[in-house]
């Protein structure tokens, strides 16, 4: 009997700290299986976009991540994310804007008409074209929030009126060049600087910048949630969203500092995003378009002045909606009466995907950078495999279908 127990023994020691580990490991499993189940509708998203760019660099060997082609996918993509940020607004207000494509398109137009033919400098005539933008912006708001026509409707007609227009400024016809200095804004990248390094130094710098406030920024906000009392992310799932962010900053400035470095349109992103995550996050109008977008009545009833905020909106959108066009036509170096058609899709496909709710009064700025990636990494990836673009078509109509119907079963699972 005393041989069994002395048998038994180490046995025995030995399994309560197999016990513990395995113990400790799944409840580490399980604190990370409830954090993102939690935060599903933030990180969901990002998690796709990783598995997809893992996807098309296995399928392409390797040369989805090449250096030269990350700093294209960012040119390529430039005017759909500024088109994106817009969007992601309008549709956090409750509304839609079809109209985007054809103002993107009808302000190129102009910023040839007065730079080509007219011959004005191109600083100047790029805030004209942003004032023209805007104003188109502000008319179809004043209607929308004025007058109470649905956005479908009046932003339907502008798409239509635009594009009639950018007809009559070309008649028919492409027009360029554009000056070298706003090409350099669409195409150029950032100069030299510094010893060599084998590296863009002042990528790097621009990086080890960024890397500083993204690490800054989750620990205020984290300190900021716990000093209100509210939920935040356990301190191991934080540790590691906060190392994945940081390895994705790190890995995203190597390639582009290994290449020509970074491109100006990306610092011009940058701020956008910076400056539009502020205002969403912490302004006053940012929580008003939220709170109109969430429940209209109830945001009347607190004093929201709700055709304000819309006209605002619509205003905002017009306006980077001339940006786009700019950048787009500096891109290619000429305008064409056939620019930014289907763009309005693309900005509301790259919306839904990065989390916008039909119903409105979710979403980010940042999500709508990440669906916007999504889409353009999908259409470098499959131009790279030779995929048809009438299979590029289905796959991404798929997926927007997919993200939409992923909004759909994450409302109804937290409702019930």
């Amino acid at each position: 009997m005393s041989t069994n127990l002395k048998a038994g023994s180490p046995a025995g020691a030995a399994a309560p700290k197999d016990s513990g580990d395995s113990g400790h490991a799944a409840g580490l499993g399980r604190l990370i299986i409830d954090g993102m189940r939690r935060n599903m509708r933030q990180y969901g998203m990002l998690f796709a976009l990783g598995l997809i760019v893992i996807l098309f660099e296995v399928w392409t060997g390797g040369d989805l991540l090449l250096p030269r082609n990350v700093s294209n996918l960012v040119l390529q993509n430039s005017y759909i994310l500024i088109l994106a940020i817009g969007m992601m607004i309008v549709i956090i207000a409750g509304h839609i804007d079809l109209s985007v494509g054809s103002i993107t398109a009808f302000t190129g137009a102009l910023a040839a008409v007065l730079m080509v033919t007219h011959h004005w400098s191109w600083p100047v005539a790029a805030i004209a074209v942003l004032a023209v933008g805007a104003l188109a912006g502000a008319m179809q708001g004043f209607f929308i929030a004025y007058l109470g026509i649905p956005s479908f409707i009046v932003t339907l007609a502008g798409m239509l009126l635009f594009r009639g227009l950018t007809e009559i400024f070309l008649k028919g016809q492409t027009l360029g060049p554009f000056p070298e200095g706003l090409q350099k804004v669409a195409n150029g990248f950032l100069p030299e600087v510094g010893p060599d390094t084998n590296y863009h130094n002042l990528t790097l710098l621009l990086g080890l910048g960024l890397i500083a406030l993204v690490v800054w920024q989750e620990v205020r906000d984290r300190k900021r949630q716990q000093e209100y009392a509210l939920d935040v992310l356990p301190a191991k799932l934080f540790a590691l969203k906060l190392t994945a962010l940081v390895a994705a900053v790190l890995v995203f400035t190597l390639l582009l500092a290994s290449y020509k470095g970074a491109p100006v349109v990306l610092i011009v992103l940058a701020v956008l995003l910076v400056a539009f995550g502020y205002v969403m996050r912490n302004a006053v109008i940012g929580r008003h378009v939220y709170a109109i977008g969430g429940n209209l009545p109830a945001a009347k009833l607190s004093g929201v002045r709700d055709k304000k905020v819309t006209f605002a909106v619509f205003l905002n959108m017009g306006m980077l909606a001339a940006l786009a066009g700019l950048v787009f036509a500096a891109r290619f170096n000429a305008a064409s009466p056939k620019a930014g058609v289907n763009f309005e899709l693309e900005a509301i496909a790259a919306s839904f995907i990065g989390g916008a709710s039909m119903s409105g009064g979710v979403g980010t700025v940042l999500g709508a950078i990440i669906g916007g990636t999504v889409l353009g990494v999908l259409n470098n990836g499959m131009n790279l495999v030779g995929v048809g673009t009438d299979w590029q078509q289905v796959i991404k109509g798929l997926v927007l279908l997919a993200a939409v119907g992923f909004d759909v079963w994450n409302k109804r699972k937290v409702g019930s």
